[in-house]
């Protein structure tokens, strides 16, 4: 393909005359993450006997549910409570009946955490048969400091001796101390491990990509017909998408059904198609031999929609078409789907996600705290603009603008700004720099500097 001028071979921008690696953060080997448990961290209440049993009902698809199971974990130690494995959501969208074992393994996130939180698989039966009432159930506002949990949630802990909390999902703020957004990070990033048959598909997947080629782009597609309905955006089906996409937006009732998508767009709140993914790639450098892994669902518009992608990049892989009988077992169940798609989007050279959900935060986080992997997030308000303008310019022209859009939006360290409200994607207090032998810090930071600059 074509390369602008300012530009190397392959694709990147060029700083003092080198060009820059395309599959490579040039900071991955500057920072890591670090999250080890202090002697500061004590909890707020007495230590001296648990206060009574959590339980923990999340909500959502699987890392939704990974956001509330992590949390749960921060507020058992805020109430010095011991923690039962929360429960998993089992009616929402996805309609997965599948339990915490089923998913993650519970021996190890137990052991794990055990200088942290106590955890129980349940509540132990003469405990259960000794209480006069069931559990008491409430809901915490969303985003909650720890205060609230020892003002409000406390009080009714001890007195009923376990306590559920409902739909626990961003129920804690991002806001917390140092310490615990540390143990945020042992919980997401160590002790929440999938289990072996999950862990060996996602590895096998992994495999039959690396022998393919020795590097791969793994995209999160999310190009499913609730996801766009959800967006109230159009993406030129005609009038059939508008009432098909129509219809699926009723199911939410708190969402406008009147909605302009060309507004939306502008905000740069719809989705990139397959097409514009592709032709982004592409205008960043990454040729049509590169090795594409697409994690989704159902595409709306299927095979029709996904043509224009696979065109660009003819090596197109979907966990379907690598392990095909293997994934038999995981059909039904689409968090244990969505998790072999996690595993390999992890371990990709490149991950690119098109939205801004909570895969897409949690994989962003965990790549900065594995290493800084290189991670790429469409500007959809600067690129829809420019997709307008496509059959103006040539492609030169069109490269050099998206190469400059997308400044600060592949895994730099100048990326923090679009995740700082968000602990889980920008899990800062866990992420330490290294100081390499003979080298002061000083100088590293200059160094640094200078190469943002």
């Amino acid at each position: 393909m074509p390369t602008g001028r300012g530009y190397g071979a392959g694709g990147g921008p060029i700083r003092n005359n080198e060009p820059i690696d395309i599959w490579k953060s040039r900071y991955s080997s500057f920072y890591y993450g670090c999250s080890r448990r202090s002697p500061r961290l004590r909890s707020a209440v007495p230590e001296n006997a648990s206060t009574g049993y959590l339980l923990i009902a999340t909500s959502g698809g699987l890392n939704q549910q990974r956001i509330g199971i992590t949390d749960a974990v921060i507020v058992a130690w805020i109430l010095n409570a011991t923690l039962v494995l929360p429960e998993l959501d089992h009616r929402s969208f996805w309609k997965d009946d599948s339990e915490f074992s089923d998913i993650f393994d519970a021996d190890w996130f137990i052991s794990y955490l055990s200088k942290d939180v106590t955890v129980v698989k349940r509540i132990p039966y003469e405990v259960m048969t000794s209480m006069d009432k069931l559990p008491w159930t409430m809901r915490a506002p969303r985003k909650s400091m720890p205060e609230f949990y020892i003002d409000e949630v406390l009080p009714i802990l001890m007195r009923r001796r376990a306590l559920q909390l409902t739909k626990f999902d961003y129920r804690l703020s991002n806001e917390l101390d140092e310490e615990l957004q540390k143990l945020r990070c042992r919980v997401n990033f160590h002790a929440l491990r999938f289990t072996n048959d999950i862990q060996t598909l996602g590895q096998k997947l992994v495999w039959k990509l690396r022998f393919m080629s020795s590097r791969y782009v793994a995209i999160h597609l999310r190009f499913e017909p609730d996801m766009l309905a959800f967006s109230g955006c159009y993406y030129g089906g005609g009038e059939q998408e508008r009432k098909e996409l129509a219809e699926i937006r009723k199911r939410w009732d708190t969402l406008p059904q009147d909605l302009s998508a060309e507004d939306e767009r502008n905000r740069g709140k719809c989705l990139l198609t397959p097409h514009e993914i592709g032709l982004m790639l592409r205008a960043l450098g990454f040729g049509n031999d590169t090795y594409l892994y697409v994690a989704s669902g159902e595409i709306y518009g299927g095979e029709e929609t996904l043509k224009p992608l696979r065109e660009l990049f003819p090596n197109f892989y979907t966990k379907e078409m690598l392990v095909g009988d293997d994934l038999k077992p995981f059909l039904s169940f689409s968090s244990r789907m969505a998790a072999i798609d996690f595993i390999v989007c992890d371990e990709s050279d490149v991950f690119v996600t098109n939205n801004n959900g909570n895969m897409a935060k949690v994989l962003a986080g965990r790549r900065r705290y594995m290493g800084h992997k290189r991670t790429i997030r469409p500007n959809a308000k600067k690129l829809n603009a420019l997709f307008q303008a496509r059959n103006r310019m040539g492609w030169d022209v069109f490269s050099r603008k998206v190469k400059k859009i997308q400044r600060g939006l592949m895994g730099e360290p100048d990326d923090t700004r679009h995740g700082r409200d968000d602990f889980h994607e920008m899990p800062s207090s866990c992420i330490c720099q290294r100081i390499p032998v003979n080298r002061s810090v000083t100088t590293q930071k200059e160094n640094l500097a200078a190469q943002v600059r």
